[in-house]
């Protein structure tokens, strides 16, 4: 039986998710986090003060960490493939081998910060849009930016029906209203002010693209697949592939639709999801009915709140 591993992004966060790490070699890696976050990572984890677990510099070394705890405790047969959405991508690398903990949760947190300050609070606008095709979308998002001028895009692709789209909040709004106009009915502006996987990232991309430049990355032990291609890399040595795709991720839409098809259809018939949450596993199963398999995948979360639901 063939196993990905799936590691989560932004949104999966949630208070006290590294509470039940508590075994001395994982309380020594948390106390590790916070020697090199400069910050108390156990206190953030239970989002005190009130909000901070939500700010992206801090949301995302602490996914990452947990994932990569979820990770220890795995007593599994090695994974066939790894994919991580956005953030997650990173927990990707460290699980494939190819890049320290280390230096990973230094990554993140400045990849955070980056993202942050590219786009002025209030200026920038994300939105759920359920129901029509990629295509569809991608036709209405065309119309608008050729109309404004402004920026709209597909950021994420997350499964059959789903997708969110990002941009310059005027611009946003605009294809909000031209896609209720097409006939979309269910669209859910999300509470991120952060455009993410636009073009409007642009200067948070040259800021990391300076410290991936500085990074050195190992050979892979398993192939990942990445947000932009949704095409395996690796196994063996890709460090300046890695870093040009972590690059470009930050600019282009998260390909996870694209992404757990190139999976499936390689033969992985046992998904585990590493980390926080389950959101991957739902959008996953959403995949898998799309394509029409003529056999259940196995979903596995790591998440024992999620067990227990």
């Amino acid at each position: 039986m063939k196993t990905a591993y799936l590691f989560p992004g932004q949104g999966s966060q949630s208070p006290g998710m590294l509470d039940r790490f508590d075994a001395s070699d994982e309380e020594r890696l948390i106390d590790r986090a916070s020697e090199i976050l400069s910050a108390d990572v156990r206190k953030i984890s239970r989002n005190d003060p009130s909000g901070i677990l939500d700010q992206t510099q801090w949301t995302q070394p602490l996914l990452l960490l947990c994932s990569i705890l979820a990770l220890g405790r795995l007593e599994e047969e090695a994974p066939s493939v790894v994919l991580g959405h956005s953030l997650g991508e990173y927990s990707a690398y460290v699980a494939a081998g190819a890049l320290p903990l280390d230096e990973a949760l230094l990554l993140v947190h400045r990849r955070g910060e980056f993202m942050q300050k590219a786009v002025p609070a209030g200026t920038g606008l994300m939105a759920a849009v359920l129901g029509p095709s990629r295509e569809e979308i991608d036709r209405v998002l065309a119309e608008v930016r050729a109309q404004t001028g402004g920026v709209v895009s597909v950021a994420n692709d997350n499964c059959p029906g789903q997708c969110v789209i990002a941009g310059q909040k005027e611009t946003v709004e605009k294809a909000i209203d031209a896609l209720r106009t097409a006939g979309v009915r269910k669209i859910v502006p999300l509470a991120v002010s952060v455009p993410s996987h636009t073009a409007l990232m642009s200067p948070a991309a040259r800021a990391m693209k300076e410290l991936l430049d500085r990074t050195a990355f190992g050979p892979l032990n398993v192939p990942v697949v990445p947000n932009v291609t949704a095409a395996p890399v690796g196994p063996g040595e890709a460090s300046s592939e890695i870093r040009d795709l972590l690059v470009r991720q930050l600019e282009s839409p998260v390909e996870w639709t694209k992404s757990m098809e190139t999976v499936i259809a390689s033969g992985v018939t046992r998904f585990v999801e590493v980390g926080s949450g389950s959101v991957l596993t739902g959008l996953g199963k959403r995949v898998e009915r799309q394509m029409g398999l003529p056999e259940k995948l196995t979903w596995v979360t790591t998440d024992p709140k999620v067990s227990k639901e």
